[in-house]
């Protein structure tokens, strides 16, 4: 049986990218658990835009979603690139592939890849990630300074780019995004060593268990007005990412759809 909650709302090659340009989210939201077998249930009966790889619609008010449910088993490499991601940092070492109607990222060791794909959508509310951690890294501490993930997703908005903080790292645009973690704040809004002004990294759920699949959906534009004190720009990008460096034991994580939502 599904449990529900309802909750309020890097640059990294050595630790550029992992101490910022990745996002992480929390926002006013909702997020449902259930486990693979339950998954395979709901996701049977899921719309018809779900169908496709990726997608643009205004049916369900989904504007924009991309699949990995309906995959077979196999590299997801050359998948990735054909659909306009850009593999950033050490994203091969990351071992994207699907299995079992799911793109999974793993490492054994201290790795940080980054998946992003431009998109230019307009009138965009909200975000839903349908998504899950298999193994944590050891050794993240958000409170702490070790800005790292298992997985993450990042949103980021408009072409104007804000400052990162360092002459060393790249200014970028604006951007929000939702990690899954265990032992981050449920609600708090971070920021990192990069990017503090334009940058927000939030986390829910938290303490996610291990092999559990998560729906996690968040208001974006609510978000995005309450951090940045401003009405979002259209968004021009997404990516997720998995980041373990400065942890042990490595991470495995998968994803299974992302979706975009208006009203």
């Amino acid at each position: 049986m599904p449990q529900h909650c309802y909750r309020p709302g890097q640059p990294q090659g050595n630790d550029r990218q992992g101490d910022g340009y990745w996002g992480v989210m929390t926002l006013a939201g909702r997020c449902r658990r259930f486990m693979f077998g339950a998954a395979a249930l709901l996701l049977a009966a899921a719309s018809p835009l779900l169908l496709a790889s990726e997608s643009e619609s205004n049916a369900d008010e989904v504007v924009y979603s991309i699949d990995f449910t309906g995959e077979p088993d196999g590299d997801a490499l050359g998948w990735l690139r054909e659909r306009g991601f850009e593999l950033e940092l050490k994203a091969r070492q990351l071992n994207p592939h699907f299995d079992g109607g799911r793109l999974v990222l793993e490492t054994s060791g201290r790795e940080a890849g980054l998946f992003t794909r431009k998109i230019d959508l307009e009138e965009v509310r909200r975000i839903r990630v349908t998504w899950g951690v298999e193994r944590y890294p050891q050794g993240t501490d958000w409170d702490g300074g070790t800005y790292r993930v298992a997985i993450a997703t990042m949103v980021s908005f408009g072409q104007e780019r804000q400052p990162s903080g360092s002459v060393f790292v790249p200014n970028a645009p604006y951007f929000v995004g939702l990690f899954l973690d265990k032992n981050a704040q449920e609600g708090k809004a971070y920021t990192a060593r990069y990017y503090t002004q334009g940058g927000r990294y939030f986390c829910e759920p938290c303490g996610a268990p291990a092999g559990e699949t998560v729906t996690t959906e968040f208001d974006l534009h609510e978000a995005f007005e309450r951090e940045f004190d401003q009405s979002p720009p259209p968004v021009s990008s997404y990516a997720f990412q998995m980041n373990t460096n400065d942890t042990r034991g490595g991470a495995r994580a998968f994803l299974k759809r992302i979706e975009f939502l208006t009203e």
